[in-house]
């Protein structure tokens, strides 16, 4: 009975210090960025141009993730006709032109910089009135996960056609 009672214990206590270990862990930008709430457009709009599993990849990439209430300040139908499977590569483009690849942090980052997105364009970094990465200002940066990193940002910026 005693043995029975160690036994159990001990398997429970591994268990708990495996859950408290997985717990500690930190989770990729995908998986970041749905537990934080506010990036349900931005989510379903890398679900629509084929972009998660990468989000979901080794990287490390940057993201510079525009919330819900940038994309719902888009002109109106824009989201979506940008989630019509038609408008796929499009999209894609628009997303990509959000991500760096590499971790860059805040402390990174210098005036004027330029840093060339997936996508293949470039974003230009201001420092003049607070952060900026186009048009957008960054409200917060820094947000590390496994895969790299998030800063938000309050606009969604647009490549150049």
């Amino acid at each position: 009975m005693f043995r029975t009672k160690a036994i159990a214990l001990t398997a429970a206590a591994a268990l708990m210090g495996t859950a408290a270990f997985a717990g500690s862990m930190k989770k990729d930008i995908v998986d970041t960025a749905a537990g934080a709430g506010d990036f349900g457009t931005l989510l379903a709009a890398a679900e629509a141009a084929g972009l998660v599993e990468t989000l979901k990849g080794d990287g490390p990439f940057t993201v510079f993730a525009p919330t819900d209430a940038a994309f719902a300040a888009l002109p109106e139908g824009t989201v979506e006709d940008l989630l019509k499977p038609e408008n796929k590569d499009q999209l894609a483009a628009i997303l990509t032109y959000h991500v760096v690849p590499g971790k860059v942090m805040s402390t990174d980052l210098q005036d004027d910089m330029e840093a060339t997105t997936v996508q293949g364009s470039s974003v230009t970094i201001d420092l003049d009135n607070g952060v900026m990465v186009e048009e957008a200002n960054v409200t917060t940066a820094d947000i590390e996960t496994s895969n790299g990193v998030i800063h938000v940002i309050d606009k969604v910026i647009l490549p150049e056609s």
